[in-house]
């Protein structure tokens, strides 16, 4: 029997290929087809708001890295993808300057003063997000399409005006008002698909966060399921920004639940609550959650001696 192969260490003992680079690589190609769109639909200034959000996200990265003497981590490209995704969550009307106010703060603070990647306890792309819709709102809520100010379908529904709202077509196509990497159904649907298919994410998330919004809508009596569904932001944060991998849950049970509690925070803010929209809140809300799911379902270790009480 040849041993000279060997080798006794510590764990872990299975290594993946993937890197962290290489998931923030693959989710990056996931966005692409959202940020196509967005150009289509609303223009260069689209472009120009996803540079300005993922340069400011980078360059505070490094600076703040360097300032405090700590190791450069911007060619993980996690602070690219913060950036990309705060830049689909705003309008295309937004000044630049605020765009890049957003991403330092979803950087810096959100972030780097917790520790850096991973630390984190909050999705820091949302988190700016709701920083900008506190500071600024009015130009957060401010739609546009074609040049002209416009309502979103969510702010129709909470106007009781159904027989205005856009067709289903047009809601999975994306020729609607909103953010400019939101609108895109099917675009963010081929995302999905390409993070299924990199095993980046699984299903679970996503899917029972989504049908619950809209079982729960059609319950409150909102009058339209199928816009509460395709409107608003409900895909972007449902495929990419709650199934962040350090803020939400690890197990099976716990994306399980974490997902419900998204769905359900999700359709009472936009039911009763002061925004027409709700999955900014009601994911940072379930992200404070996490270490108690995590507690309460983490599998019991196999062999482990039961506590008894004294």
């Amino acid at each position: 029997m040849n041993l000279g192969k060997l080798v006794v260490s510590s764990s872990p003992h299975v290594h993946a290929e993937l890197t962290t680079q290489k998931i923030m690589m693959w989710v990056l190609i996931a966005l692409a087809p959202s940020g196509v769109m967005g150009v289509w639909y609303y223009g260069l200034r689209a472009l120009a708001i996803m540079i300005v959000c993922v340069a400011s996200c980078v360059l505070s990265e490094y600076a703040w890295q360097k300032l405090t003497h700590r190791p450069v981590t911007v060619g993980d490209l996690s602070a690219a993808v913060t950036g990309l995704m705060l830049a689909f969550n705003l309008p295309v009307s937004i000044p630049l300057w605020m765009s890049a106010v957003g991403g330092a703060f979803a950087i810096i603070v959100v972030k780097q003063f917790y520790g850096g990647l991973g630390c984190n306890i909050v999705n820091p792309a949302l988190a700016g997000r709701a920083m900008m819709l506190a500071s600024w709102p009015v130009a957060m809520t401010t739609w546009t399409l074609d040049g002209v100010t416009t309502a979103t379908p969510l702010a129709l529904i909470k106007a009781g005006q159904l027989d205005q709202l856009p067709s289903l077509t047009h809601m999975l196509v994306g020729y609607m008002g909103g953010s400019l990497g939101e609108t895109c159904k099917l675009a963010l649907l081929a995302g999905f698909a390409i993070l299924l298919w990199k095993k980046i994410i699984t299903w679970h998330v996503p899917v029972i966060y989504i049908i619950t919004v809209s079982a729960l809508c059609t319950l409150f009596g909102r009058g339209a399921p199928m816009a509460d569904m395709l409107a608003g932001g409900l895909f972007l944060g449902a495929i990419f920004m709650a199934t962040d991998y350090a803020t939400s849950p690890i197990t099976l049970k716990g994306k399980v639940i974490y997902a419900l509690g998204c769905g359900a925070l999700t359709a009472v803010i936009r039911t009763w609550g002061g925004y027409p929209e709700g999955f900014t809140y009601a994911i940072l809300v379930m992200n404070l959650t996490v270490p108690l799911i995590d507690r309460a379902t983490k599998p019991r270790i196999f062999g482990e001696v039961k506590k008894h009480e004294k």
